[in-house]
């Protein structure tokens, strides 16, 4: 299992226009990378839609917000347009990711169990270390959340230079 100070997972995924990220690409900014379970979904939606209204604080941050859930690449494109979300949406189909970063797990609901993203965020550092980490995320609010411990890792450097980590929450 993943945690604080450890490297983020390498990846690459197909984004909502159909280019190919990899968080080496990424290297020098401060990545946001949250799972979510479904596209245009209520959740889901409002995690997006806080997310979108916040990003400027994290443009400002240097920040590169990313979501990822196991829908296509179409279905991204449809709920990004949707909602104007100024941020790259990666269709993890075969949920690689999801597994590496540990959040596809087994949920219960009304009694019926079955596999799913199990909403997280992971907040990854310039230098490709998870400095934060939120899982079993609550999607109202969760962007402030995020927002504030990525202005805290910006401003309150260790002694060594390094940000120190700054989020973890099960």
């Amino acid at each position: 299992m993943i945690d604080v100070g450890q490297p983020a997972p390498s990846f690459s995924a197909q984004a909502d226009d159909g280019r190919t990220v990899t968080l080496e690409s990424l290297r020098g900014r401060y990545v946001v990378l949250y799972f979510y379970p479904k596209d245009d979904t209520p959740g889901c939606t409002t995690e997006a839609c806080e997310l979108r209204d916040a990003f400027p604080r994290f443009d400002a941050a240097s920040a590169t917000i990313l979501g990822a859930s196991p829908d296509s690449v179409a279905s991204h494109a449809k709920f990004k347009k949707k909602y104007s979300l100024p941020f790259t949406l990666l269709a993890d189909t075969d949920r690689a990711i999801a597994d590496a970063f540990g959040v596809w797990k087994k949920k219960a609901l009304y009694g019926r169990t079955f596999l799913g993203i199990e909403r997280s965020t992971f907040l990854i550092d310039p230098a490709g270390t998870i400095i934060g980490m939120w899982r079993k995320v609550k999607a109202k609010g969760h962007a402030a959340q995020v927002s504030a411990a990525l202005a805290a890792a910006t401003s309150t450097p260790t002694p060594t230079g390094a940000p120190s980590p700054i989020a973890k929450s099960n």
